[in-house]
């Protein structure tokens, strides 16, 4: 690796910060670009009929030919979710450990696109050179199995990158978090670190996966006589091994409901990270070979999520299963921010049906807390902080601790996606920004829904729409037939005639003007349409619906 004599390091994040999602991050130096993670975000309340975000890539499109791979942290939507999009336009190596490539490999696959790209698995401990980097994998701790942080050697210095991460002294499968690796990486020295803030704000450590292991143990003890639906994240394999190991011991049979669920539950089955007993799993049709209280359902849909296999049991809209008076329904996660009330809403209609509803101590954070967090710093030294994977809150809060831990205070970035920090030991400065942004994804559409998509949605929803059809001769421009009013929501029509007919006698008194005055250009006399209409409607109903003028030649 030669040592460049002057060059500083890039760190550019192009998502995941000031949200919880769509992670990526590209480190430049000099022709070299590597990135870490490429997730995707879940659309906003305002982005109607979106059904996912990317990030924007423009800048990695623009540096194309200096781009060497992508290495992925853990197999999350947030990590993982944009690479099938991302690389049909920047086709370079990626890099993942086993089960995290299994979920990718199963994602490309969806889009055809397993033969296109080149994918490594990686172990932990092992290194790979590209350019002038050099990244190492290290174990951690998550709430998916497989998770890693990444050392990434450049000659301007190390830059250590924890992905999603807690600590963990008893995990499911696997191994501890490899702390000791962490130690020796920070005694050679580390320009900067790069740590996980979603739980920055709260005190303490985060508690073992295996705790919840002993809470199912209590419940299913609990519910001998009742059948057991637990609701959980389709990913954490762990949390589905739990539950798997105390149906086991109670003599239950275990249904997987829901897509996600099913697939990852195949891919770490058939790669080994899941010990099912024989004869445990069973197929959702043969539910009614067994009774009720010898049977365990896991399911998607902890998030309230309208279309996953939980809401659609709790109203009524599932084929197979019913929620019956007696169930015990557990979720076993905790609402992400601003899903709250979808969460309590599918509560509230499976309490309504008679359901026993659990969601104390059945869940534990696949982040690190506080003193988690203080651990990481202890060991890696970091001269630079660089809080990561939060919104802004949680970035600050993990600025504090920080402080708290004696780093300098201007050796503290809060980065916004888009910035390019440039660091060596000598020091590190925001010295510009590059183009960042949400892209939409609607059906098979890719970024073809913008702004101004989305704002004649959100007119639409808000006030409906009014068509205005007119007909006019070709060589005269006398009106032949109309004009016609179609509306869809704005006012229920049979209960408004009388709106109606005044609408329409403003219209034709428009449309004589119009005549009067020879106005022949359709653009001129879409105009008046639109103003004199739309003046009188926003005067008889305070609404401003939006009007669309429709003028055919005959």
């Amino acid at each position: 690796m030669k040592k460049g004599q002057n060059s500083k390091l890039k760190i550019i994040p192009l998502g995941g910060l000031e949200q919880i999602g769509m992670n990526i991050t590209a480190f430049e130096y000099e022709d070299s670009i590597i990135v870490v993670d490429c997730g995707l975000s879940f659309p906003e309340d305002d982005m109607l009929g979106i059904d996912l975000v990317i990030p924007d890539i423009t800048y990695l499109k623009n540096n194309v030919d200096r781009v060497k791979g992508f290495f992925i942290t853990h197999g999350h939507e947030d990590h993982i979710g944009a690479i099938p999009y991302v690389l049909k336009e920047i086709n370079v190596p990626v890099y993942a450990t086993k089960l995290t490539n299994g979920i990718i490999e199963h994602k490309l696959r969806e889009h055809n696109m397993v033969t296109k790209v080149k994918r490594k698995v990686v172990k932990y401990g092992q290194h790979i050179n590209l350019g002038c980097f050099r990244v190492e994998f290290i174990r951690t701790n998550h709430s998916i199995a497989d998770a890693a942080a990444l050392a990434i050697y450049s000659p301007a210095g190390t830059v250590v990158h924890t992905g999603d991460f807690k600590v963990d002294y008893t995990p499911v499968f696997g191994d501890p978090i490899d702390l000791q690796r962490f130690g020796e990486i920070g005694k050679k020295g580390v320009l900067a670190l790069m740590c996980d803030s979603t739980n920055a704000e709260r005190p303490g450590y985060t508690s073992s996966e295996k705790t919840v292991g002993k809470t199912f143990d209590h419940i299913f003890a609990d519910h001998v006589n009742s059948r057991i639906i637990v609701a959980t994240f389709a990913s954490n394999v762990d949390r589905v091994q739990q539950v798997i190991n105390s149906a086991y011991k109670y003599g239950r049979k275990v249904v997987v409901e829901g897509r996600s669920m099913v697939n990852i539950i195949t891919i770490a089955s058939e790669l080994g990270y899941l010990n099912i007993p024989d004869k445990t799993l069973i197929d959702i049709e043969e539910l009614k070979n067994y009774p009720d209280e010898q049977t365990v359902l896991i399911t998607t849909g902890s998030q309230g999520e309208s279309m996953a296999a939980l809401s659609r049991m709790a109203s009524n809209l599932h084929k197979k299963i019913t929620i019956q008076p007696g169930d015990t329904v557990i979720f076993s996660s905790s609402p992400i921010p601003g899903n709250e009330k979808a969460v309590s809403r599918v509560i509230n209609e499976l309490s309504r049906k008679g359901a026993d509803v659990i969601f104390q101590d059945t869940h534990v954070s696949g982040h690190a807390c506080q003193e988690d967090i203080k651990l990481i710093y202890s060991l890696v030294k970091p001269q630079y902080a660089i809080p990561v994977h939060g919104e802004y809150k949680h970035l600050k809060a993990q600025a504090r601790i920080a402080r708290e831990l004696g780093i300098a205070k201007e050796n503290i970035f809060v980065l916004s996606s888009g910035d390019v920090l440039e660091l060596d030991e000598n020091g590190a400065a925001v010295t510009g920004e590059v183009p960042v942004g949400d892209i939409m994804v609607d059906g098979l559409g890719v970024g073809d829904v913008g702004n101004i998509v989305l704002r004649d949605r959100q007119h639409l929803a808000e006030d409906g729409i009014i068509i205005v059809v007119l007909t006019l001769e070709g060589s005269s421009g006398q009106v032949v037939a109309g004009p016609d009013i179609v509306t869809r929501g704005f006012v229920y029509v049979r209960g408004s005639e009388s709106l109606m007919d005044e609408a329409r006698m403003v219209l034709e008194d428009t449309v004589s003007y119009c005549e009067q005055k020879n106005i022949t250009d359709w653009g001129k006399i879409k105009n008046e349409i639109k103003d004199s209409l739309g003046e009188f409607v926003w005067k008889k109903t305070k609404r401003r619906p939006m009007i669309m003028p429709i003028i055919m030649e005959v």
